[in-house]
């Protein structure tokens, strides 16, 4: 079994089914990243040059044809500025670049397929809500991902991508925060995959199940 399969104890997550107070045997204090807000940026980005570097293998046979492309972990934000409003003391104006790792996948001209490495950078300007000074400081964290439909090959290592980008900016502070509990989760025994070709013939029921009130 896992939280989701086949399990029917109460100490697991999901949807509250009944009164939502019963079982409830704790206030728990909790460490973890408070959202204080957030906002999502959408663009879109048409004929966007990208040199790869780290190619895998070294020294492909050019042309090279593109073949797809992934974003890779490791987004950052840099050259971050926070200016607060004077008209509005718990607002700020937030501007930097986001830098969204990318993995571009390509085959050569003798047809063997590799990789290579970018970065797609964004720039960022937006207002968000920015607490006053604390002894926790508050950060600044941003979280991309792009897609990329469509990639030509324009010359060495460079190609021309197509590139539908989604960028989250939040404002998050480490912080302990007591919430109500239910205690601690229960870990039930995993349930083994099995690819054995008799467990669904040995799952029948001996004899056919009878259908009542039917006539012809």
């Amino acid at each position: 079994m896992s939280f989701y399969t086949c399990n029917r104890t109460g100490n697991t997550p999901g949807v509250i089914v009944g009164n939502p107070l019963h079982g409830l045997c704790e206030k728990a204090c909790i460490q973890t990243d408070k959202v204080l807000d957030a906002c999502m940026k959408q663009v879109q980005e048409v004929n966007l040059e990208q040199t790869l570097t780290g190619l895998n293998p070294a020294n492909p046979t050019l042309p090279l044809t593109f073949v797809s492309a992934q974003t890779a972990q490791g987004t950052t934000l840099t050259d971050l500025v926070v200016e607060r409003l004077a008209d509005k003391p718990n607002f700020a104006r937030v501007s930097g670049n986001v830098n969204i790792p990318l993995i571009v996948t390509y085959t050569d001209n003798n047809g063997v397929t590799g990789t290579g490495a970018t970065t797609i950078t964004v720039p960022v300007d937006v207002i968000l809500f920015v607490p006053q000074p604390s002894i926790v400081p508050y950060t600044i964290e941003a979280f991309g991902t792009t897609s990329v439909p469509r990639g030509t090959y324009v010359s060495g290592n460079t190609f021309s991508i197509t590139a539908c980008i989604t960028i989250i900016i939040k404002v998050i502070v480490r912080a302990e925060i007591l919430v109500p509990s239910y205690g601690y989760c229960n870990a039930p025994v995993c349930q083994e995959y099995t690819q054995d070709a008799c467990s669904g013939v040995l799952e029948l029921p001996i004899y056919p199940t009878a259908i009542q009130n039917q006539r012809i």
